[in-house]
């Protein structure tokens, strides 16, 4: 077995490969197999994984070549526009963002010559990210540009139900934090309450209509459970 392949191997079947999609290795591997899936373009097309910022590319790929061994053949060139709204690669965009300074995704627009005047729902994601992540505080965010998780400040679920986490700075509560949540989870008949590896709660089952009442209720700030934040710092009580 190759180095690539027992890496992949190693990797949990409840492990979450494309965060920006929440698209977990098991998903992966069931698609590939029921779907005959042979490329990463399968992938993503049926998955979802990889089709965002495209970090977790080489992982799918290595999912993909483990599963199927031998009959995998890896795409001839890694170099593969970002959307059908430009020729410009991933690479290509952020090192474009870094050299010409870019701060605006109608910037990267306007200098790389895009070929549509508003951009996509593929490539304005990565674009914001990319901006962001390589100018902090300088470029400006687009909030209609985020993935749908962080527009609504939830995980949507496969059921098409979301799941709330409330900010818990280190694990620190309150008793009155407490009654609210509880006060959300009976008013919103939230099935599952379940407390997480990061030291918060999270309410799994609210619907997505019901997402703005559940945040006024609660009365405090998310969690930021997904996207591609510090999400959590694990802190403990000490002395």
């Amino acid at each position: 077995m190759s180095v690539i392949h027992s890496k992949a191997a190693a990797i949990a079947d409840s492990a979450e490969v494309c965060g920006c999609n929440g698209v977990s290795k098991g998903a992966i591997v069931k698609a590939i197999n029921e779907k005959g899936l042979f490329s990463l373009d399968d992938i993503k097309r049926h998955t979802k994984a990889a089709s965002s910022c495209g970090s977790c590319a080489g992982l799918c790929e290595q999912i993909l070549s483990a599963t199927i061994g031998g009959a995998y053949t890896p795409a001839a060139s890694n170099r593969k526009p970002l959307s059908g709204c430009t020729d410009h690669s991933h690479q290509e965009v952020r090192d474009t963002i870094r050299a010409q300074h870019l701060v605006s995704i109608d910037g990267v627009m306007r200098f790389l010559e895009w070929r549509t005047e508003d951009g996509c729902e593929k490539c304005r994601p990565p674009l914001d990210y990319y901006l962001i992540s390589t100018w902090p505080g300088e470029a400006r965010d687009d909030p209609r540009s985020r993935l749908i998780n962080e527009r609504a400040h939830a995980h949507i679920q496969k059921q098409a139900t979301c799941s709330v986490v409330p900010r818990m700075w280190g694990g620190l509560t309150s008793a009155a934090e407490q009654r609210r949540i509880a006060d959300v989870a009976e008013k919103y008949q939230v099935p599952t309450i379940k407390l997480t590896g990061g030291q918060r709660i999270d309410l799994f089952g609210s619907r997505k209509e019901e997402l703005i009442g559940v945040w006024q209720d609660l009365g405090m700030p998310s969690g930021h459970a997904y996207g591609k934040p510090i999400r959590t710092v694990k802190t403990c009580v000490g002395a």
